[in-house]
C-alpha cells in the first residue's frame, strides 16, 4: 500500500476530481446563470482535506493497480480564501503502472446547488492539468453543461488545485 503522503501528492483530482478547487456569488463569476442560457465561468481553489486510497492488493508497495479506488474531499475557496463549498469524489484506477489512468466522479457543493463532474485523470504523479465534463447539477445548476479545467497550484503542505468551471 502506498503511504498516504504519496497518495495525497498524486490524487488531488478529484478531484477528483477530483479530487480533488471560488464559487457562486463569493467566487470569480462572469456572465449570468445557465438557466438563462448564458455562459459563465466560476473559479475556485480546492484544498484537499481527506484522501484515502483503497488498494486492490493491500500491503503490496508500488504504483497503483487496476481497480484501486481513491476517495477524496476538498474544501473550496474563493480568491479571498473564504470557504464557499466542498468537493467530494471517487476515482477508480483503470490502467495501473507508471502510465496510470483513473475514471473519476466528483460532486461540487456550491452556494445555490451542486454540480456533478466525470472524466479521466492521467498520470496523477505528475500533478498535471486535466479537463472533466459537467454531467448535471441541482438548484441553480439543474441544467448545467460544460467542463471543469484543473491546474495544480501547490503540492505542499496540502495539495491545492484551481478549478475553472465553464458553464455553457
Amino acid at each position: 500500500m502506498r503511504p498516504i503522503a504519496a497518495a495525497c501528492l498524486g490524487t488531488a483530482t478529484l478531484a477528483t476530481l477530483l479530487a480533488c478547487t471560488p464559487v457562486a456569488a463569493a467566487a470569480t463569476d462572469t456572465g449570468s446563470a445557465p438557466a438563462m442560457d448564458k455562459a459563465r465561468t466560476i473559479t475556485v481553489l480546492a484544498e484537499v482535506q481527506e484522501l484515502t486510497r483503497f488498494p486492490v492488493t493491500p500491503v503490496v508497495p508500488g504504483s497503483p493497480k487496476q481497480g484501486d479506488t481513491v476517495v477524496v474531499r476538498s474544501d473550496l475557496f474563493d480568491s479571498q480564501h473564504i470557504k464557499v463549498g466542498e468537493s467530494h469524489g471517487t476515482c477508480t484506477t483503470t490502467r495501473g503502472g507508471a502510465d496510470e489512468a483513473e475514471q473519476c466522479v466528483v460532486t461540487y457543493t456550491l452556494p445555490g446547488g451542486q454540480l456533478t463532474v466525470q472524466g479521466m485523470y492521467f498520470n496523477y504523479l505528475d500533478q498535471g492539468p486535466f479537463d472533466n465534463a459537467i454531467t448535471g447539477g441541482t438548484g441553480d445548476y439543474k441544467k448545467a453543461r460544460g467542463w471543469v479545467h484543473s491546474d495544480t497550484i501547490a503540492t505542499t503542505p496540502r495539495v491545492v488545485r484551481r478549478f475553472t468551471i465553464h458553464l455553457v
